[in-house]
């Protein structure tokens, strides 16, 4: 569904911050523009109110995802629920400048921007895409990368739910470390096997004398 592109939205704010980390780039008006992308007239009704307001916002966005990953769905809807009727939607339809081979508007649905303040219109926006995203895909497919100490959010689309880092690089980042700590289990057990064979070999020499 198309309206599930605006789901992005949601994980971009989330993302924002990086709790384990003590990391959160959502510190000024420009930070909070650039989470618009190239919705620039939205953005620019950005103002220093709405730092705090977007705070606000990632908050109980990450709560849903936070939900949904502890596999509690019926909290993960009740949150986005909250939002939605908070930070309603106007959905308009719109073709832009797209056009078929014949020449006419190619028609979709578009969530337009909310008239009152940046923070109502991208929390509308965010919410309503996460919303479309759960309903179409489930909430399982609503993940936090299981990489410590990342915990970003994502949007699982895998064909078979098998999605559980946020990037490859957490999943790399992942998987050497899994590697690493087989590895040290192995040379572990390794360690042990040969003490127990030097203890038996000396058992047997000390009964032959």
């Amino acid at each position: 569904m198309e309206l599930a592109y605006y789901s992005d939205y949601a994980v971009r704010l989330v993302n924002s911050e990086e709790p384990a980390r003590g990391k959160d780039s959502l510190t000024s008006v420009e930070a909070v523009r650039g989470l618009f992308g190239a919705n620039s007239s939205a953005a620019r009704r950005t103002t220093d109110a709405d730092v705090t307001r977007f705070r606000s916002v990632r908050a109980r966005l990450r709560a849903v995802f936070e939900a949904a990953d502890k596999g509690d769905e019926t909290l993960a809807v009740d949150l986005l629920n909250s939002l939605l009727l908070e930070f309603p939607v106007s959905p308009q339809i719109s073709g832009h400048d797209h056009r078929d081979e014949d020449g006419r508007p190619l028609w979709h649905m578009h969530l337009a921007d909310h008239p009152s303040n940046a923070t109502a219109g991208y929390a509308a926006i965010a919410a309503m895409g996460l919303a479309f995203h759960l309903t179409e895909y489930g909430v399982d497919r609503l993940g936090l990368c299981e990489a410590p100490p990342c915990r970003n959010a994502y949007l699982d689309t895998s064909t078979n739910r098998s999605r559980r880092y946020c990037s490859d690089r957490c999943a790399t980042r992942a998987n050497v470390a899994a590697y690493r700590a087989r590895k040290r289990l192995e040379a572990d057990r390794s360690g042990r096997t040969s003490l127990a064979a030097d203890s038996a070999q000396r058992s047997a020499a000390n009964g032959e004398r």
